[in-house]
């Protein structure tokens, strides 16, 4: 039973390396397409400038209106600064190396203790999931040359 386990644990990991390596591939061919990476970037700035994310920032709020208990809104930051990084031909190597150094700044570093960055890790992930969930979302609704 432990062998199927394992197997089966390695099969997960490798489809999750395939499809990594599938998207890496795409979004290669994307970032070397100087009109597309405009079209994206100006439909991500569109997005920021319209407010079309308020409904989104509202759900990282706590229910709580003291500022100290508010949470601190870290998945926009990130986003913010993938856009800022992001121009024609770009390495995906340094789009990640952007994601990884605001994971550190903003997750890792400020975890006390194991619980506490398990914690924080899944909660930055729940919420980036639903931040990049709800500008897909917007971008094929209402920027459609945007999401090519």
């Amino acid at each position: 039973s432990s062998s199927l386990t394992e197997a089966k644990q390695f099969v997960k990991r490798l489809r999750r390396q395939t499809d990594l390596c599938n998207m890496v591939k795409t979004v290669r061919a994307l970032l070397n397409n100087n009109s597309t990476v405009t079209v994206l970037r100006s439909g991500l700035h569109a997005i920021f400038n319209e407010k079309s994310l308020d409904v989104t920032k509202d759900l990282f709020q706590e229910k709580f209106r003291n500022p100290k208990k508010r949470q601190k809104n870290i998945q926009l930051k990130c986003l913010k600064n993938f856009i800022s990084s992001l121009t024609s031909s770009t390495d995906i190597r340094d789009l990640l190396s952007c994601l990884s150094s605001d994971l550190q700044t903003f997750v890792i570093k400020p975890s006390k203790s194991k619980e506490a960055f398990k914690e924080q890790a899944s909660d930055f992930m729940l919420k980036w999931n639903l931040l990049l969930s709800n500008v897909g979302k917007i971008l094929t609704i209402n920027r459609t040359d945007s999401f090519g």
